[in-house]
């Protein structure tokens, strides 16, 4: 897809970064004027993805997240990826409070949220290569 306009950043896999990719994401949304409530869901999809490629695809070890976001007629569209161990099972991972890190006391809702505040969420995954969650919402227009 060609986009109205877009970015894509690389960076390092720690959860300070977390931060970061929620402002960027934040900065390239508002010049599209977002109302608060689709800027803060987004945020939190965002926020959830980043924190599962760091958590759960390098186990907290050295790695590269990558962060996509794209516009397109109304429509925000964003990727993150990570090169980590990848998902075993996708349909068990998206069930509501499953958790492959129990003892971190992780709450198991990170794609319950993505897919609760976006309106749409895909994710393709390979053991041992890593994983790609592609979202999308609509604007409000007006």
């Amino acid at each position: 897809m060609e986009y109205q306009n877009a970015f894509r950043v690389f960076f390092a896999a720690k959860s300070q970064n977390e931060a970061l990719a929620r402002i960027m994401t934040a900065a390239f949304l508002s010049q599209y004027d977002p109302t608060l409530a689709e800027l803060t869901d987004i945020k939190t999809a965002v926020s959830e993805a980043v924190t599962n490629a760091i958590i759960h695809g390098y186990e907290e070890k050295a790695g590269e997240v990558e962060l996509f976001c794209g516009y397109q007629d109304g429509k925000i569209y964003i990727e993150v990826a990570d090169q980590g161990a990848g998902i075993a099972d996708i349909n068990q991972a998206r069930e509501p409070l499953y958790t492959s890190k129990p003892e971190l006391e992780r709450s198991g809702m990170g794609f319950t949220i993505m897919e609760s505040f976006m309106d749409g969420v895909r994710v393709q995954s390979k053991q041992g290569e890593g994983t790609r969650v592609y979202m999308e919402k609509s604007l409000t227009t007006e």
